[in-house]
């Protein structure tokens, strides 16, 4: 029987992961632990680890998890920044969930825009005290406007799709150009430059690699436009916290909407209420009346959490029968 540690469990994952492994009858452990260098020792005597975004496997836990006789990291989502692929060496293969719902993650960046646009929570919270005013609720038309987006994948193409229904003029940077896609999608491939200078709203949709760390950062945010909305729903180290806290200061930055942040792994998914650990800047940005943070909730959809359990249970059982995976990274 195929042993499974089950890292960063939440209830819905043991819940869900428990109906589809009906059909499996892999041994599956939950442990509430995030995997990294001092958790790796609890998959002694495991054959899969299964992870999640903010689980840590470096050169270190890749080591520990080789000794502890491991011989597959399970991702159960789509990217993989958190593992250390060079070091994997060849007595582990990591696999992951390439494309769970490209819809789930394009209709939250959608939804935290319109929140920031049109003042929803502001709203929301003054009705419920019966003040009904429409002072400082001011927002603008999306039609016409221009959309700049980093990356052109799967969730890209389905931002893209709903953005057009609303009317509006679409700039796509990719480092992986498809000119027949962009006609038939009717976007036009441009340089981060005039992106940057062009766009009215800018929605990040990339995965996270060494060379667009930090690729929001104080030069990027000097060539944007006065007012510009900033959307990431992708990997919060995209983005400089620090530049992206004086442009907010200083009104460059109209709008600010994130699911994801730099240092989120100690704080999202979890319930910090009740402690006293606070990041000091995360929580200005909690402060600001035009940002508006989300717990890395952008994939949280039934359709999307049914393809991720499905998917990771058929990457093991593909990986233990035929020693390789259409999935691995």
């Amino acid at each position: 029987m195929i042993k499974i540690a089950f890292f960063d469990t939440k209830e819905y994952d043991r819940k869900l992961f428990d109906e589809y492994n009906e059909n499996y009858g892999y041994e599956i452990t939950y442990l509430e632990s995030k995997l990294n260098s001092e958790t790796a020792p609890l998959a002694r005597g495991f054959d899969v680890v299964c992870i999640f975004v903010n689980d840590i496997v470096d050169e270190k836990t890749i080591k520990i998890l080789e000794a502890c006789g491991v011989k597959l990291i399970a991702l159960r989502c789509a990217g993989f920044n958190n593992v250390d692929i060079k070091n994997l060496g060849d007595k582990l293969m990591a696999v992951r969930v390439p494309a769970y719902s490209p819809y789930a993650v394009a209709e939250h960046a959608v939804a935290l825009i319109l929140s920031i646009d049109r003042k929803i929570y502001k709203a929301y919270q003054r009705t419920k005290k019966y003040n009904f005013t429409l002072n400082g609720l001011l927002g603008f038309d999306i039609h016409g406007k221009t959309i700049g987006i980093v990356g052109a994948g799967k969730i890209g193409r389905a931002f893209i799709n709903i953005m057009k229904g609303f009317g509006t003029r679409i700039l796509v940077y990719d480092k992986f150009q498809n000119q027949d896609v962009a006609r038939e999608m009717n976007y036009k491939y441009v340089d981060l430059d005039q992106l940057y200078k062009e766009s009215d709203i800018i929605s990040l949709h990339c995965p996270l690699t060494d060379e667009n760390y930090k690729m929001i950062n104080e030069d990027a945010l000097n060539k944007m436009k006065n007012g510009v909305l900033i959307i990431n729903t992708s990997r919060g180290k995209l983005i400089d916290t620090k530049s992206l806290i004086n442009k907010l200061e200083e009104g460059k930055i109209g709008g600010l909407g994130l699911d994801v942040y730099e240092d989120e792994e100690e704080f999202f998914l979890n319930d910090m209420s009740n402690s006293y650990i606070r990041d000091e800047e995360l929580s200005i940005l909690l402060t600001m009346p035009n940002v508006v943070v989300t717990s890395h909730q952008a994939f949280f959809t039934k359709e999307a959490l049914n393809k991720i359990a499905l998917d990771t249970c058929e990457n093991i059982k593909e990986f233990f029968e035929t020693g390789d995976c259409k999935n691995k990274v």
